[in-house]
C-alpha cells in the first residue's frame, strides 16, 4: 500500500505517547509538580499529535467526529472512544500529581489499561483486514503493543523494562516480517480464486484501464526486495540495537535522548515498510502482484 506520511506519523507517535502514559499511570513513585507536568505533556503531545495526524489522510477531516458513531463495527471508532477515555483518566491522574503531589493508583491503573486498549484498537484497524494478508495476523497487534511498551519505557526512563521490551519488539518484528513475506502466497488468493475460473491458468488479457486511479494510488505500491532488506536492517539497528547498547552502557540524560531519537527513527523506518510492503489483493486485478 502507498505509505502516506500522515498514517506513518499517526501509528508511530500515538503508540509512543500512549506507551509513555501507560508507564506513568503505573509508576508507584511518580514524579510530581513541574516534572510530572513535563512527562505527561510529552505523552499527550505524542498521543494527541499522532491521533490528529491521522485526520490529514481523510478526504473530509471535518467529518472525523462521525467516527465515534460506529463503535459496534469499526475498530477506528473503538480506538477513538478508547483514546478519549484513556486521555481523560490519565489527565485526572496527572492533575493530582501536578497540583497536589498526590497519586491515585485507581485513576492511573485504569488510564494505563485504557492506553493499551487504544494501541490494540489501532493495531486491529489493520490486523482485521483479510484483503491485506501481511497484516491479517495476531502478530500485528503483538507488534504494535510491544513497540508501544518498549518506546514508552524508553521515554519514561524505565531502563529495567526498556531493555527486554526492546529486544522483544525486535524479535516480534522479525517474526512479523518472516510470516508476512509469504502471507499473500499462503492465503491462496489469485486471479483464479477472484474470478471463480478453476480450469487452466488465469491471467489478465489486458489492463483494466490505461490510466491510474484511486486504487492504484492508495492500494498498490511495490518496494524492490534489495531496498526492503536494507531498510529492515536500518530500522532494526535504529529501533533496537542502538537504544539497547546506549541504555545498557550509560544512563546519562544526553545518552538517553540519543536512544529515544534513534528508537523513534527506527520505528518510523519499519512503519514505512509496514505500509509499503502491504500487498492488497486488489493488486492482483491490475497485474501488480
Amino acid at each position: 500500500m502507498h505509505p502516506a506520511p500522515s498514517i506513518i506519523a499517526f501509528t508511530t507517535f500515538s503508540g509512543l505517547g500512549f506507551g509513555l502514559l501507560f508507564w506513568l499511570g503505573l509508576d508507584p513513585t511518580p514524579p510530581t509538580g513541574w516534572v510530572a507536568f513535563a512527562f505527561y505533556a510529552i505523552g499527550y503531545v505524542f498521543a494527541c499529535g499522532g491521533l490528529l495526524a491521522s485526520t490529514f489522510h481523510l478526504g473530509h477531516p471535518e467529518r472525523a467526529l462521525r467516527a465515534f458513531t460506529q463503535w459496534r463495527t469499526s475498530w477506528l471508532s473503538r480506538e477513538a472512544w478508547a483514546a478519549v477515555a484513556a486521555l481523560a483518566m490519565i489527565g485526572l491522574h496527572a492533575a493530582l500529581l501536578v497540583f497536589t503531589g498526590k497519586s491515585s493508583l485507581i485513576l492511573g491503573g485504569i488510564g494505563s489499561v485504557l492506553a493499551l486498549v487504544t494501541v490494540y484498537c489501532t493495531s486491529m484497524i489493520y490486523g482485521q483486514l483479510r484483503t491485506v494478508p501481511r497484516w491479517h495476523s495476531p502478530l500485528t497487534p503483538a507488534l504494535f503493543l510491544t513497540l508501544a511498551l518498549a518506546g514508552g519505557a524508553v521515554l519514561a526512563a524505565k531502563i529495567g523494562f526498556a531493555l527486554p521490551l526492546l529486544l522483544a519488539a525486535g524479535a516480534v518484528q522479525m517474526f512479523w516480517w518472516q510470516r508476512g513475506d509469504k502471507a499473500l502466497a499462503d492465503s491462496g488468493t489469485t486471479l483464479a480464486t477472484a474470478t471463480g475460473l478453476k480450469h487452466g491458468s488465469v491471467r489478465a488479457f489486458e489492463p483494466p484501464h490505461t490510466g491510474t486511479n484511486y486504487l492504484l494510488k492508495e492500494m498498490v505500491y511495490v518496494v524492490a526486495r534489495r531496498h526492503a532488506v536494507k531498510l529492515r536492517s536500518i530500522g532494526q539497528v535504529l529501533m533496537v540495537v542502538v537504544p539497547v547498547l546506549i541504555l545498557a552502557l550509560t544512563q546519562n540524560h544526553f545518552a538517553a535522548l540519543i536512544a529515544v531519537a534513534s528508537h523513534i527513527a527506527g520505528v518510523l523506518t519499519t512503519r514505512w515498510l509496514f505500509f509499503a510492503e502491504a500487498e492488497h489483493v486488489v493488486g492482483l486485478y491490475y497485474g501488480k502482484r
